[in-house]
């Protein structure tokens, strides 16, 4: 179905039974993200609070809370657009199928809808003027610093271009209370590295001219996840917006800013080009707080809404949550283009379970080494191609297999892709460390916003070890420990002396334990472990293999935290025996995990009780 709104989207829901109408009024200061997180881990329906606290809008969230639920919004949209982005991946290996041409009068409907087209009559987001204090004040952690919109479409062009075409649509939070900010007069701007907004503030700054900056939520649901999609510079979300939408994406020009029509809401304004304001702290997709930093802000000029306007919003934390539905659609999309970009490469998966950008998983190629014993060599290439490409500059740990050594292995079966590297990894050849480089905005790992350190793992040839379910020998120094998959051990190291005083010399003195026991090693004896991982609690992280990549790749810095018996370096390149320990306990810069509030699950408890159709769901 084609959905021209957010309203028409959710009606469609409804008849299918994937809607929950909630008529109680309810509070959008965390009682909202509170029954949504609930609802999106038993996989349950969208949610529509028609009545919330302190504003006129309705809310919806958990929209795409399922995978099944986001495939049939864009049922008939999804599999034309993969087919058009595989013909522009690899025209030779399209037409080689002769099935596919009779997908090409659809491709061509599919690329026409991708042109933006000019709304002749006024738009329907600009029906009445509101302002931001009437909007739904919503706050999803209790440790958040204001109400934020989580699903916005920042639109900007660059500064002396008027065509839509050129244009960059994001999804960057958006601060609308709290802090510094002016209520009804400004709200905060959260862009990252490497987002394509920050070309167009760069330029506006140097030519010092007003910049305007248009802020959308809701509309057609193909709005959203276009605002989410990594596209190449230069060419617009919009277009995908359209192609998704099965309809050319609606909008119109008004005092010179630029207009999606179909919007639900839509916030003008100038960006302050001369200062910056604190942002945050919000519970970010980690699973911890981002803290408050210098980010740029919006002088809010007018804020407009449509006649019959609904805020979508999402609720982000630990993974998985609803934003790993959007991981997986721009996976099935972009996965075509991986071996257009990145020659060689035959797979890229930034696990969600993990935050995304701490950790990739890759398979690669040796084309040019045809030898039966073979190291890995373009393989290394490959993995420096993959951290130089787009947003996967951000990533800090990159694991990269050769596909020769195994033609079914796939970073999608993740516990199987560790153990075909742990059995072939050598920790005297496969590490390539690098220190002083971008990361996350959003990880804290290294103390340092935005900078941090890179750790890239290959492997190629024949296997190595045997790996073990058990352990060889008791370490020195350690309290407790359990496999996480064979080959893979947590541990947790003695508790250090009370004489310690402060966190910082808690966390060096454990570090003299943590050497203690990687000193009593006897290699013979582990080498059939090729992975130790030192956490706060091994048992528990032990037990769920998302537990181990979430703590393990959101805790741990690599320049810090890696660490194995006699290291040393060979021609400036870190080497020693393994097995390799990732000190993933919690640090003392790190920010906090997220943890609901405990007032806010006795008024939710209370909510749910009250509602049948809730109940149904949460028993």
């Amino acid at each position: 179905m084609v959905y021209r709104s957010t309203r028409e989207c959710l009606n469609d829901l409804d008849k299918r039974g994937e809607l929950i109408r909630l008529k109680k009024e309810i509070d959008p200061y965390l009682d909202i993200a509170e029954l949504t997180r609930r609802i999106h881990d038993v996989q349950g329906p969208a949610l529509l609070f028609e009545h919330v606290k302190g504003s006129s809008f309705p809310v919806a969230s958990n929209i795409f809370g399922t995978k099944d639920r986001a495939h049939y919004i864009f049922q008939k949209t999804l599999p034309p657009l993969r087919k058009a982005i595989e013909l522009r991946a690899d025209p030779r290996t399209f037409f080689k199928d002769y099935k596919n041409l009779w997908s090409l009068p659809s491709l061509a409907m599919t690329a026409f809808c991708g042109l933006p087209k000019r709304s002749l009559r006024r738009s329907p987001v600009l029906w009445k003027e509101t302002s931001i204090s009437q909007l739904p004040q919503c706050v999803s952690w209790p440790e958040d610093g204001g109400a934020f919109l989580t699903l916005p479409q920042v639109l900007s062009l660059m500064p002396g271009d008027r065509s839509l075409l050129k244009s960059n649509l994001g999804m960057y939070r958006i601060q609308l209370s709290g802090g510094e900010y002016d209520m009804d007069k400004e709200v905060g701007l959260h862009y990252q590295l490497h987002r394509g907004i920050g070309i167009h503030h760069t330029k506006a700054k140097a030519l010092k001219k007003p910049w305007k900056v248009s802020i959308f939520v809701g509309g057609p649901p193909s709005h959203t996840i276009a605002a989410v999609m990594p596209m190449p510079e230069g060419l617009s979300e919009v277009i995908i917006a359209g192609m998704l939408a099965g309809r050319g994406l609606r909008w119109s020009r008004w005092r010179g800013y630029p207009i999606l029509s179909d919007a639900d809401f839509c916030i003008l304004g100038e960006v302050n080009l001369e200062r910056l304001k604190p942002e945050g702290p919000f519970g970010d997709h980690l699973g911890y707080y981002s803290l408050r930093h210098d980010f740029p802000f919006l002088k809010v000029e007018h804020v407009f809404c449509r006649r019959d306007a609904i805020m979508p919003i999402t609720v982000v934390g630990r993974p998985p949550q609803e934003d790993s539905v959007f991981g997986a659609l721009i996976h099935q999309l972009t996965k075509p283009m991986i071996s257009v970009h990145l020659p060689g490469v035959k797979e890229v998966h930034a696990v969600d379970d993990a935050g995304v950008h701490p950790l990739l998983l890759a398979i690669g190629s040796e084309r040019y080494v045809p030898y039966k014993k073979r190291v890995p060599m373009e393989v290394i290439t490959q993995g420096f191609s993959i951290l130089g490409f787009n947003q996967c500059s951000l990533a800090k740990y990159l694991f990269i297999a050769a596909c020769e050594d195994d033609e079914h292995l796939s970073c999608q079966d993740i516990p199987a892709f560790f153990t075909h590297v742990l059995e072939r990894v050598d920790w005297q050849r496969d590490l390539h460390l690098l220190t002083s480089t971008p990361i996350d905005t959003l990880d804290y790992s290294s103390g340092t916003l935005n900078a941090g350190s890179k750790l890239m793992v290959v492997c190629a040839g024949e296997k190595k070890r045997r790996l073990s379910a058990s352990i060889p020998q008791r370490l020195s120094a350690v309290r407790d420990h359990c496999i996480v998959i064979p080959g893979l051990l947590a541990i947790t190291l003695e508790t250090p002396p009370d004489s310690v005083n402060t966190q910082e010399d808690t966390q060096e003195d454990t570090k003299t334990v943590l050497y203690q026991a990687i000193n009593s090693l006897d290699p013979k004896l582990w080498h059939e472990v090729a992975m130790v991982v030192v956490s706060d609690d091994a048992r528990e992280l032990g037990k769920n293999f998302r537990r181990f990549l979430w703590e393990t790749f959101t805790r741990s810095h690599p320049a810090d935290d890696i660490h194995g018996k006699n290291e040393r370096y060979l021609r400036r390149h870190l080497i020693f025996d393994g097995p390799l320990f990732i000190d993933a306990r919690s640090k003392h810069h790190m920010p906090r995990e997220l943890k609901p509030d405990p007032a806010s699950k006795r008024r939710v408890d209370a909510y749910v009780s009250d509602d049948p159709s809730l109940q149904k769901w949460l028993r």
